[in-house]
């Protein structure tokens, strides 16, 4: 599972990598469950887009909440323990299956993840980045939450797939768990994943090869949370 991640710190970043503006009310860039964070998605009315219309751009970022509470929901406290989906799951679990249903897939953009590596014996938390420096794109899906007073709610989940093989990704976690990835979507299959259907979803769902992962013990204390019981 993927709890914690680092976020664009450049808004630069996200016209560079992503083709899209950096949404304005992001700040924090240390994102745990239920913190928000920036979420790409195709805007609702990209068909227009895709007909020609200039004005309607094929990507848009937003703010939610990186936790995915869906719309039965009574409270946003969910976003706590829906942060990753289970790839082989995320169909029939009631917090994920309409987001998955209706592909309403996302991209969450950020510098570098952190998983645990318990190979000497203890938690290390790690650092997990592109080889090149450039930023990563992983596959979510994102849904809306109306509460009975104030502003509709975005939020997001990271999907995530079986690395029990992946030459790197099966260091991570504790002894004896099934070992979990996020999904790495290559940015020339940017667009290509955001308008998937769900019959179509799963084909995108693979490991990235280990060789385009740097993971390295991070130097800076404060990128975690001390009062986290993640690690």
């Amino acid at each position: 599972m993927c709890a914690h991640y680092q976020g664009l710190s450049q808004p630069q970043s996200y016209t560079e990598s992503f083709a899209v503006t950096a949404p304005t009310d992001v700040t924090r860039t240390d994102i745990w469950p239920g913190y928000e964070s920036a979420f790409i998605r195709r805007p609702l009315d990209a068909d227009l887009a895709d007909a020609g219309d200039e004005a309607v751009p094929p990507r848009q970022a937003l703010k939610g909440l990186f936790g995915l509470v869906p719309h039965w929901s009574r409270d946003l406290s969910l976003a706590k323990r829906t942060y990753n989906a289970r790839s082989e799951t995320v169909a029939d679990k009631p917090s994920f299956r309409d987001a998955w249903r209706l592909a309403r897939h996302c991209i969450v953009p950020l510098e570098a993840f952190f998983e645990p590596d318990w190979r000497s014996g203890r938690a290390v938390a790690t650092r997990i980045s592109h080889a090149d420096g450039q930023p990563l794109g992983l596959a979510g899906l994102w849904t809306a939450w109306k509460p009975p007073q104030g502003a509709l709610v975005h939020s997001f989940t990271l999907l995530t797939i079986n690395a029990d093989d992946h030459p790197m990704m099966k260091n991570f976690h504790r002894p004896g768990d099934e070992k979990r990835s996020v999904v790495v979507v290559p940015p020339e299959r940017y667009d290509d994943w955001l308008a998937a259907s769900t019959e179509d979803s799963m084909d995108f769902l693979r490991p990235i090869p280990a060789e385009l992962l740097r993971a390295e013990a991070p130097p800076i204390p404060s990128l975690f949370d001390p009062q986290s019981t993640f690690f």
